[in-house]
């Protein structure tokens, strides 16, 4: 029997290509009014998304006239930014051939990809305060996601992963590399790092993590490597531990309040005001009758805050300490009002790339990193049994069996959320952890 779009979905083990990294087969198992594709990559440094809408334009249009048929949806848009004249060029010569698909300009701004913020950008559409886009009709996808959509749709797993590894390495670059190499390996593929004392961020400058074990794997939802030096601002401040921040907020913050003219949710009408969380610092409490700590839990980290903040504090960080605390205590997000309206300045209060690239002190990375798909040989993959928002996936292969690339090695919990895994190189099972399975030649 023919196995329906969905399925296909699952049985790639398909997630989002970015972030949180949720199952696509759950995601895309609704009926809505619009599919978004998210196009906006609106982290600095990374270009993932941009190029493969520039060279696999054919590819993503197809899949997303899928998903826009599956869903039912009267109109499936990709979102970009202006300044992403090649992707543009490409997908323009071939959108032509698909009727209900369209392309939707943005402007150069951070965070064009938030994905609240993108909805609104796009329909003028407020997705609710705790919400997700489904809330309003809205499907979000990411681009690499919708290019493992078209592969699902021909019977191909994901076991492989586009990348921008950039920063201090001697040749900045856009790569595909098996799920499940060392991080250390990827840098290397980028000439290796031109400093011998090294961070490296996974993900972009804004929202990427610092990473503990450069040995550790990449997966499924790596978008990029930053390497840095181990003084530069921007691993400082995501270092700096929450008692400084605490500290520092206390002694320093003057309530001027810009942090909060700038808080993206914010000037969606979302009642999440930085400035007002930081006061607890220094009185116990926020002095207000509308905010209290339970409005934590609608700032999304974007840490736009702290590159608006004249005495560089850090609100996102002290929202996120207060969303833990919170969840810990059994405390869930209360608040979920719809706004009528965005804040009235919102569009003069976007910030710019290249302002946030110059705060950031990032301009100097800012390569092509230009896409090359050459195949590697790789002797080891460790593929991470939880890349993805749910539970584990359960091992269906036993140490020292042979496997092949795209062969299935972890399923699905019954009635569980999760993703199925697969082996990115042809080898042997070498070992099964509880957090891992490890494959070598």
């Amino acid at each position: 029997m023919e196995k329906s779009f969905i399925d296909l979905i699952k049985d790639a083990g398909i997630i989002g290509a970015g972030g949180a990294g949720f199952p696509t087969h759950v995601k895309l198992n609704a009926k809505v009014k619009t599919v978004i594709v998210n196009g906006a990559e609106c982290e600095p440094l990374l270009k993932v998304d941009q190029q493969l809408m520039d060279k696999k334009a054919d590819e993503i249009l197809y899949a997303l006239d899928k998903v826009v048929d599956e869903t039912e949806s009267e109109t499936g848009i990709i979102a970009l930014k202006g300044k992403y004249k090649k992707a543009i060029d490409s997908l323009n010569l071939k959108i032509k051939d698909y009727p209900k698909l369209q392309i939707f300009i943005l402007e150069n701004f951070y965070p064009a990809g938030d994905e609240q913020v993108l909805v609104y950008e796009v329909t003028k559409k407020i997705v609710p305060e705790g919400g997700i886009p489904l809330n309003v009709g809205v499907i979000v996808i990411n681009v690499e996601t919708l290019l493992n959509v078209y592969n699902a749709i021909n019977s191909i797993p994901v076991t492989e992963k586009y990348l921008t590894i950039t920063g201090e390495v001697r040749n900045p670059i856009t790569v595909k590399v098996p799920i499940g190499i060392s991080i250390e390996e990827a840098i290397e593929i980028a000439g290796g790092s031109s400093i011998k004392d090294f961070c490296v961020i996974d993900g972009g400058p804004m929202m990427g993590k610092i990473v503990e074990d450069i040995q550790g794997p990449i997966k499924k939802n790596t978008k990029g490597l930053i390497v840095l030096e181990k003084d530069h601002k921007i691993v400082q401040s995501k270092i700096k531990s929450i008692q400084s921040t605490i500290r520092d907020a206390r002694i320093a913050c003057c309530q001027c309040s810009l942090c909060t003219e700038v808080c993206p949710r914010h000037l969606l009408g979302h009642k999440i005001e930085p400035s007002k969380i930081m006061r607890i610092a220094s009185y116990g409490k926020t002095c207000s009758t509308e905010i209290s700590p339970t409005n934590t839990f609608l700032c999304s980290e974007c840490a736009l805050c702290e590159q608006a903040c004249i005495m560089g504090l850090q609100p996102w960080k002290l929202n996120r300490f207060f969303k833990g605390e919170l969840s810990k205590n059994g405390i869930r997000n209360p608040h979920n009002s719809t706004p009528e309206k965005a804040d009235e300045f919102r569009r003069y209060r976007k910030f710019p790339v290249e302002r946030l690239k110059q705060r950031l002190d990032i301009n100097k990375y800012n390569s092509d990193s230009l896409l090359e798909e050459k195949e590697y040989d790789f002797q080891k993959v460790t593929i991470l049994r939880s890349q993805h928002i749910g539970a584990k996936a359960e091992p269906i292969v036993k140490v020292g069996d042979k496997v092949q690339k795209g062969d299935l090695i972890g399923e699905i919990s019954d009635g569980k959320l999760g993703a199925k895994i697969h082996a990115s190189i042809d080898g042997i099972i070498k070992e099964i952890t509880d957090e891992s399975i490890v494959i070598v030649k």
